[in-house]
């Protein structure tokens, strides 16, 4: 019993130690523009306001700048769930020369810093007279490491047996994909989906350097805005308030379905 509420103790601290900075954001963005942070109370100031929202939401097209992300997201998203899925399939099942050689070049990837595919990256982009598009977001992210191997590992866990009794029924490679692998698969895929999300919704190095215009930046970019509203400087009130309305909804989503997105990790085996 002690060793329990050791834990659960344990646990409320760190969960509050992960908090502060959320808490700390959320109480800067309501308070007066006028009072820096340097006088009064660090947290809270002589009065709640919405005039850091008020001021932030006239600085940029903020509902433009959703409906990049949300294109960005979405549109690496359903690319990546198809190359996964096609790769993941390939290292569980097939069999061809250099499979376990290839899968470890594959999984590189994931040692490889970000920043060292900028150049790279920025020249095929520049060569395909993509720069500053939707498209030029997307393309660099429609292969993931992470997801051939999470998804290989699942399939790995299915019998295979439910393949070659489809395969015998006449079933092709995509029929058995489609009615064997991917409904047994739904966990994984939808612990791959919580995570590209994230990952892609908060993603700006690249953003700034491949976008120029309101048309094709996301939030993340556009909240680099914020540091230019005045001559002194950024109003960190006001970068609060954008940082609040950027990170909303992943905090929505999350709360909304936290529970399943640790029984889908739970379940996808990663423990």
């Amino acid at each position: 019993m002690n060793g329990r509420r050791f834990t659960t103790a344990l646990t409320v601290i760190f969960a509050a130690l992960w908090l502060a900075p959320l808490f700390f954001s959320i109480l800067m963005s309501f308070r007066p523009e006028a009072e820096p942070i340097s006088i009064g109370n660090i947290f809270f100031g002589s009065q709640i306001t919405l005039e850091n929202y008020q001021t932030v939401l006239t600085i940029a097209p903020w509902g433009l700048h959703y409906l990049n992300s949300v294109i960005f997201v979405v549109g690496v998203l359903i690319v990546q769930l198809f190359t996964v899925t096609l790769a993941g399939y390939a290292f569980a099942r097939m069999q061809f020369p250099g499979r376990d050689f290839l899968l470890l070049i594959v999984l590189l990837q994931i040692m490889i810093p970000a920043a060292v595919l900028l150049v790279p990256n920025f020249a095929t982009i520049r060569d395909l007279d993509l720069f500053n598009t939707h498209w030029a977001l997307m393309l660099p992210y429609w292969g993931s490491a992470f997801g051939v191997l999470l998804i290989r590992q699942t399939f790995r866990g299915i019998p295979y047996e439910l393949e070659e009794a489809a395969r015998i029924d006449g079933a092709t490679l995509f029929q058995v994909l489609r009615h064997v692998y991917i409904p047994l698969s739904i966990p994984a895929y939808l612990s791959f989906a919580l995570v590209s999300i994230s990952s892609h919704w908060n993603e700006f190095l690249w953003p700034f350097i491949i976008t120029r215009s309101d048309e094709v930046r996301p939030l993340t970019v556009a909240l680099n805005q914020l540091y230019q509203t005045s001559e002194t400087g950024a109003q960190y009130s006001q970068l609060m308030a954008g940082t609040i309305l950027v990170i909303a909804p992943l905090v929505v989503l999350f709360a909304l379905f936290q529970r399943r997105f640790i029984e889908s990790f739970a379940s996808s085996g990663l423990k």
